[in-house]
């Protein structure tokens, strides 16, 4: 389990890195007043974040997924692979349901990040140098937060947040292992970086096309009172103002952003964590033949280094 945990730590510092642009410009997309939008669309939305922010204002709020996003993997990877281990049989269905408890259990540490994310994220918006900053970094951002609204406040957004991750990472997973199966992505193939890469980006956006629109209201409602007013009394509230002011298509909002980002960010990650969980179980094999003989212990240590196990 102890790899399973430091591979996750790895591929979430990688997946941080090359997406957070792109889930800078899906936030301020979700958010934006529709009857007074900044943005047109996906590219609008980033050449004016660098044209009126510079580049920097793409990386806003960075601080809290490069804290909060490597022990999420972390915690997922780690609790993906005890689970499976647990039910044993490596099939579709336990693939998803050790996702699903996975994004469960992570939604602790998730929803506080993604929140102190949001509000950095919409702080300063058009702004080159903020004139006045609500909060100086995203760790300021969750103290002000809490002295003001208490627990309740830093957890804003929890419900939505389990309703998207719970089901997310089911798929998630379960469309890598299928696509890995599909595409026998074994350690002797030449080609093996590559297909890991395909599946992973594609596992990725699997998993936000299945749990978008709830995504979108999370990040309203985490948005919700950066300006001192709160316009949502309740998720419902939320769904239903914003399916009168701006109809269903409101549920797209942001959507090619996010897709934009899934592909990279996800293959980057999966294709991390996989060859380092085998780099590391090829190495654990080579001590224990080159130590006493163990057969009992070794048979279950190549079984693990089949790539679609995590």
């Amino acid at each position: 389990m102890a790899l399973d945990f430091a591979a996750g730590c790895v591929g979430g510092a990688a997946g941080v890195l090359v997406g957070h642009p792109f889930d800078t410009v899906k936030v301020r997309l979700q958010v934006q007043n529709v009857d007074k939008p900044l943005y047109r669309g996906t590219f609008h939305c980033f050449q004016s974040i660098v044209r009126q922010e510079s580049m920097l204002g793409l990386y806003k709020g960075i601080g809290s997924p490069m804290m909060g996003l490597t022990f999420i993997n972390a915690i997922v990877f780690g609790v993906q692979g005890n689970a499976m281990r647990k039910l044993e049989r490596d099939t579709p269905l336990n693939q998803f349901l050790a996702g699903a408890a996975a994004g469960a259990i992570q939604c602790v540490i998730c929803c506080p990040m993604e929140l102190a994310k949001t509000r950095m994220q919409m702080q300063g918006t058009g702004e080159k140098k903020s004139k006045k900053k609500m909060y100086k970094n995203s760790l300021d951002c969750l103290v002000r937060i809490y002295k003001k609204e208490g627990f309740k406040g830093i957890n804003r957004g929890m419900v939505t947040t389990l309703l998207r991750e719970t089901p997310g990472f089911g798929v998630y997973f379960l469309a890598y292992d299928v696509l890995t199966r599909s595409l026998g992505c074994e350690p002797e193939d030449p080609y093996m970086i590559p297909k890991l890469l395909f599946a992973g980006g594609m596992s990725g956006i699997a998993s936000w096309l299945s749990t978008y629109p709830v995504d979108v209201i999370k990040s309203r409602l985490q948005a919700d009172g950066v300006g001192g007013v709160n316009k949502y009394n309740s998720i419902m509230d939320c769904v239903k103002q914003s399916l009168q002011k701006e109809g269903y298509r409101v549920f797209t909002r942001g959507l090619t952003s996010t897709l934009l980002r899934a592909f990279p960010v996800n293959a980057t990650t999966f294709a991390t964590v996989t060859l380092f969980l085998m780099y590391m179980r090829q190495g654990e094999d080579c001590s224990i033949q080159n130590s006493e003989p163990q057969p009992v212990q070794l048979q279950p240590l190549q079984q693990q280094t089949q790539p679609t196990s995590m």
